[in-house]
């Protein structure tokens, strides 16, 4: 790019701070790298001052669109919050940071807020906090769903007893290598590529938004991306019989899984929350909660964006599961799967309403759920009792008392190795 032209060069000609200037300069840098200096100072001022002439520009019109949305949002009026918003409940408050309150608090203020509820593993997020159940009326929050859309835990049990995964230790961790990959951008190459039905989904063509986004979930089907994802063997213990999963009193190996829509779903809920800003303004401390109208065409498209991505992320899971299940030669008795970073339309008082659970799992009356523990502590299969004042919503995690951030910040090494 032009070195001597950058932020301040494009404010002094007068464009909004903002996405018009990322907008300007990625044009700059990809299409006017070797343009002098007074060349594109010209051309990016006749697009500022007639943006309208370029939105069928073969590179300058994504500056131009930019430039037409700021100016629309300026006439958008910003709106009020609740000053007197409805209670919500709180589950094992003296565990929960004081971020995660305030968020939750703020949630609650928007009008759209029906019903709210905090888990005990809460702590803060961008937006809704993550551990925090929200139902709205009629609209949809992509940053109350999440940037890991539909993120999951998956359980097989298998037919194999305890004694022979110890007796085997080494085989197991050989293939649990073998078929897994871990890491921001990792996927699968060549002859080792995953395939699945989710690829052939007519969503993939419904805007050239998504569109343009098969091809990174392509790549990355079957694998598990980075933060606290993980793929692992285990043994997972009936202490009587279950008659619902038909699974006896016993020790069983089992694989757990946990991850979620990968690139494709964080590129989704990037864009929508975008989108949600430029037509939803709300005062700065709630601005991350910006909301779609379910009746709008974006609420729409988002939504079926959303599942698309939710129902990838369980394909994800379904490729590394048959996958280590023919290496190990197993069979599965039974297999359980739960999703959080997702909304649902579900009744709530007699009406209708969207409920949001970030970093937190659906607990209806009899629903089965994992709650992963920590990598020192069980995990545990658990079933739903339905309880009305956590909106039918249980905790994601098992006791995780701050971010991976502050933990970084707070235990170190030692320590870690120690416990």
């Amino acid at each position: 790019m032009n070195a001597t032209i950058n932020g301040e060069t494009l404010i002094k000609l007068g464009y909004p701070e903002g996405t018009p200037i990322g907008k300007a300069l990625k044009t700059i840098r990809k299409s006017f790298a070797e343009a002098p200096e007074e060349t594109i100072l010209k051309v990016f001022k006749d697009v500022l001052m007639q943006p309208a002439n370029f939105l069928e520009h073969t590179f300058l019109h994504s500056v131009a669109q930019a430039l037409i949305d700021f100016e629309k949002s300026k006439d958008i009026e910003t709106i009020a919050l609740n000053e007197n918003p409805n209670k919500y409940s709180v589950f094992g408050a003296e565990n929960i940071e004081q971020g995660a309150i305030n968020q939750m608090e703020v949630a609650m203020k928007l009008p759209v807020t029906v019903a709210g509820a905090l888990m005990p593993d809460a702590h803060q997020g961008y937006g809704l906090p993550i551990g925090g159940v929200l139902a709205t009326k009629n609209a949809i929050i992509p940053y109350g769903v999440g940037v890991d859309i539909g993120c999951r835990m998956a359980l097989s049990i298998y037919d194999i007893p305890e004694t022979h995964f110890l007796e085997n230790e080494s085989k197991y961790k050989r293939e649990l290598i073998a078929w897994t990959k871990f890491g921001a951008g990792a996927g699968w190459q060549g002859k080792f590529r995953a395939e699945h039905g989710i690829l052939d989904r007519s969503e993939f063509n419904m805007t050239p938004f998504v569109k343009n986004l098969q091809d990174k979930a392509v790549h990355q089907l079957g694998s598990s991306g980075g933060g606290n994802h993980f793929v692992e063997f285990g043994i997972i213990e009936f202490e009587k019989d279950d008659e619902k999963l038909n699974v006896k009193k016993g020790k069983y190996l089992a694989l757990l899984t946990h991850s979620g829509s990968r690139g494709f779903g964080a590129t989704i809920a990037g864009h929508y929350t975008k989108l949600a800003k430029e037509v939803c303004k709300l005062p700065k401390e709630a601005a991350n909660l910006a909301y779609l109208d379910m009746n709008s065409a974006e609420g729409q498209e988002y939504w079926l964006a959303m599942n698309l991505a939710g129902d990838y992320a369980s394909a994800c899971h379904e490729v590394i599961h048959e996958r280590l299940t023919k290496a190990i030669g197993g069979q599965v008795l039974a297999k359980v799967e739960n999703h959080h970073n997702f909304a649902w339309k579900e009744t709530w008082n007699g009406e209708e309403v969207i409920v949001h659970r970030k970093g937190a799992t659906p607990a209806s009356k009899d629903v089965m759920g994992i709650i992963p523990g920590s990598m020192t502590a069980p995990g545990f299969l658990v079933r739903g009792k339905g309880e009305v004042n956590a909106i039918n919503s249980a905790s994601h995690g098992a006791g995780r008392q701050m971010s991976r951030t502050q933990a970084i910040k707070n235990i170190t090494q030692d320590e870690r190795r120690k416990y």
